[in-house]
């Protein structure tokens, strides 16, 4: 059944458990468990998706609801979505849900956690608990690379943000082992390096978890705690535990699970600066330097900078996270629009609606407020 609604909202309606992963840590006994999620695209390569075309216009004064409207027909054919929001000008202008999905229903949101752990490490910066991105997982993490090579003792806080540490990879087919490994922090560090850290980009969730296992030992807090306190709490979101590795580390860049609105709104404070209200969440100049493109993927031409993508659609520059299967927070800062879509990412890659999500994006929401 499907909740609809363009302008007036639905009401809420029952709630769907989100998996028991979104709820408790998972210990080490259930990893095998933990094996079949992995293997099942949990951090598969997100899909190529081509360039738009060269047409840029100036922002509407009104709402096109024609165009919109056509954006949620194409919505509702995708048979893996499970939500699409509008918001423009800092108003809900679209909100539906789909297959049994509802206002209540927490989506995992995969690797576009790597946008939170961001945010985080930006929040720990301006509080002096991190000195900055220039600074070396040596002196964050002492203990964990007292045996490292002076290369690897050499990675930056900013290496690790933009994926330019240099080590191999843990994503994609080196995944699984990596989450059934007994330490992820050591696993990750012991790989070969395959680049010099600071050049090119190597996409790697082990990146994102070298960054939890920092903010863990330089607050005091855990990920979790630091993140509930310091950023979702200002926003009212109620951040669930999300799954930690055998030392209890929670897993930096996956499976956090948060309903749609909440990823609006977290969309909705980086188009305003890092701001709600008048309280400064995150730094202004943090989010600056997360937008700041600082390297290529080499599989989708896509930019990154510190844990946010960027494209281009219609001329307009489109900042994003990202997470497999179809889990986005879009933010247009020359439209005042931020789009949030959610959808089934425990299944197959078959059947994805990356390609048309950035599509309904560029070919009538954008256009909608263009008009």
């Amino acid at each position: 059944m499907r909740n609809r609604g363009l302008v007036s909202l639905p009401g809420p309606r029952s709630l769907i458990p989100p998996s028991l992963f979104s709820l408790f840590p998972i210990p080490l006994s259930l990893f095998p468990l933990l094996l079949v999620q992995a293997c099942s695209g949990a951090d598969a390569r997100p899909e190529y998706v081509p360039p738009p075309p060269p047409v840029k216009r100036e922002m509407a004064a009104s709402l096109d609801t024609g165009m919109l409207n056509a954006a949620y027909a194409r919505a509702r054919e995708l048979p893996r979505l499970r939500s699409m929001l509008v918001q423009w000008k800092g108003e809900i202008v679209g909100e539906e849900y789909y297959h049994g999905a509802t206002r209540q229903s927490r989506a995992n949101i995969k690797s576009a956690s790597k946008s939170i752990i961001s945010a985080l490490v930006g929040i720990a910066v301006a509080q002096g608990k991190i000195a900055g991105t220039d600074q070396s997982i040596s002196a964050l993490l002492p203990a964990e690379t007292r045996a490292l090579d002076s290369v690897k003792r050499s990675i930056t806080v900013g290496d690790l943000l933009s994926m330019r540490a240099g080590l191999q990879s843990t994503s994609f087919e080196n995944y699984c082992p990596w989450v059934t490994s007994r330490n992820w922090v050591a696993n990750a560090l012991r790989r070969p390096m395959v680049g010099q850290p600071g050049r090119e980009m190597i996409y790697s969730t082990g990146n994102t978890h070298l960054l939890s296992a920092i903010l863990t030992r330089n607050t005091g807090m855990s990920t979790h705690a630091f993140a509930q306190r310091h950023l979702m709490r200002p926003l009212g979101i109620e951040l669930r535990p999300w799954q930690t590795d055998p030392q209890g580390i929670y897993f930096g860049g996956n499976d956090m699970y948060l309903t749609p609105r909440e990823m609006l709104k977290l969309g909705a404070l980086y188009l305003n600066g890092g701001k709600v209200g008048e309280r400064q969440v995150v730094p202004r100049d943090w989010i600056d330097s997360s937008w700041t493109e600082r390297a290529t993927s080499p599989w989708n031409g896509h930019r990154y900078g510190y844990g946010w993508w960027t494209r281009t659609a219609q001329m307009h520059t489109v900042r994003f996270a990202w997470g497999y299967g179809g889990q986005y927070i879009f933010v247009v800062p020359e439209l005042q629009l931020v789009v949030v879509t959610t959808a089934d990412s425990e299944t197959q890659r078959e059947g994805s609606p990356t390609w048309t999500v950035h599509r309904i994006l560029e070919e009538e929401i954008i256009p909608a407020v263009l008009k």
